[in-house]
């Protein structure tokens, strides 16, 4: 059965080690989520506690998903900082364990940090994601609008420099 909750800063703390593993995982199975091999469990750990204080402070929303009480997945949301953009935020993370993968996890996540980022006030989201990944297919069938790609933009976890593609979706029909 699946649960996806909201991580309050103390459950973040807690989950650490699961969302390293999460990462770890990925970056491992080739997905460019900014980082390069070597990467290791400790390496996702230590990223994922620099993020704790931009837990605390709301700066980062993360979501995990549960499957069987494990954490299968996550999803990350950043509202914007900038005065002149307090209507948007930017989703980060979007990440299924590979053997989870296919349950329909990351589109459940994407849809819960969507319905939360209407639900505070935002109204448009932007996210980037490598050129021809699942996660782009993913994307594409969850409604969100490709507005361009850059060549060489970021390196895969070989160093390989990849095209990445540029998506938005609106929240609200009139924004």
């Amino acid at each position: 059965m699946r649960t996806i909750t909201r991580l309050s800063p103390a459950e973040f703390e807690t989950c650490v080690k699961e969302l390293a593993a999460l990462l770890a995982d990925a970056v491992d199975g080739g997905f460019s989520l900014g980082f390069v091999m070597p990467f290791d469990i400790e390496d996702a750990a230590a990223w994922w506690r620099a993020q704790a204080p931009a837990v605390a402070a709301g700066e980062l929303i993360v979501w995990a998903c549960r499957e069987d009480g494990a954490v299968v997945g996550t999803v990350g949301l950043v509202p914007s900082p900038k005065a002149n953009s307090r209507h948007r935020g930017e989703i980060i993370k979007l990440i299924v364990h590979r053997e989870a993968r296919n349950r329909g996890h990351a589109r459940a996540l994407l849809a819960t940090a969507e319905r939360e980022a209407s639900a505070a006030g935002l109204d448009l989201l932007m996210l980037d994601t490598e050129t021809g990944s699942a996660a782009e297919h993913v994307y594409l069938t969850c409604g969100w609008t490709r507005f361009g790609s850059v060549p060489d933009y970021a390196g895969s976890p070989d160093g390989t420099l990849r095209e990445c593609s540029f998506f938005y979706k609106r929240l609200t029909a009139t924004a």
